[in-house]
């Protein structure tokens, strides 16, 4: 099974490749976010390993690119950066997983596993259906182009009905998952809520399904 590694420091690079090799896989690596950017497009490779801090081209940015141009090869971040907004953004960026620095090596090659299990599946990182567009790093949302100020609840609810567009969500599901999941609520106030966003995305923005729930779009 082959991967990139994409790290500039030698003496790690050459130590996860050795280590990496002795469990069966193939590693090429590259030594800059640029080349490695450049192997992740050419390169036919079951997962990626990527450091963050990188000459010429952040980890951010190569996975960022990547998910933009539509490769989901799976990516696992490797940094010292070890605070939790390093790691939101790398998640939020377009990773599948952050490791940080040091770190055991029986650790890294188990969370390896766990990814290439997940295959090369799409995972975007911007929500779109129709001329809607949701980017949960940012909270941005437009329609057909205009930005669109939504409270957090409503964007609650907006995130939640993109992140399903193939299927009906019900009003308990959207009960469940964005509000407290504790308090002792009237189910229509979700009706409440899919009336506002319409009322700022349009009226066929969120369908309902009668005696289900709601759907996005057609």
């Amino acid at each position: 099974m082959r991967l990139l590694l994409v790290e500039d420091e030698a003496r790690l690079a050459h130590a996860l490749r050795r280590g990496l090799a002795a469990d069966g896989f193939q590693v090429d690596v590259a030594g800059d976010g640029a080349s490695g950017l450049e192997a992740a497009r050419t390169g036919n490779y079951a997962a990626i390993l990527l450091d963050v801090m990188l000459p010429r081209l952040s980890g951010y940015e190569v996975v960022r690119r990547m998910r933009a141009e539509q490769n989901w090869v799976p990516v696992m971040m490797l940094s010292a950066k070890d605070g939790p907004h390093d790691q939101a953004d790398g998640l939020d960026y377009g990773a599948d997983d952050y490791l940080t620095k040091p770190f055991s090596y029986v650790v890294l090659l188990a969370r390896l596993r766990a990814l290439l299990r997940r295959g090369h599946e799409a995972r975007p990182t911007v929500l779109e259906a129709a001329d809607l567009r949701l980017d949960p790093a940012t909270r941005e949302v437009t329609s057909a182009g205009e930005p669109v100020t939504l409270t957090p609840r409503e964007y609650a609810v907006l995130e939640h009905l993109l992140r399903h567009p193939d299927r009906v969500v019900t009003k308990i599901e959207l009960l469940d998952q964005v509000w407290d999941a504790n308090a002792e609520l009237d189910p229509n106030v979700v009706e409440v809520y899919v009336g506002y966003l319409r009322r700022k995305l349009g009226r066929d923005a969120i369908r309902t399904v009668r005696g289900v729930g709601y759907r996005i779009g057609g």
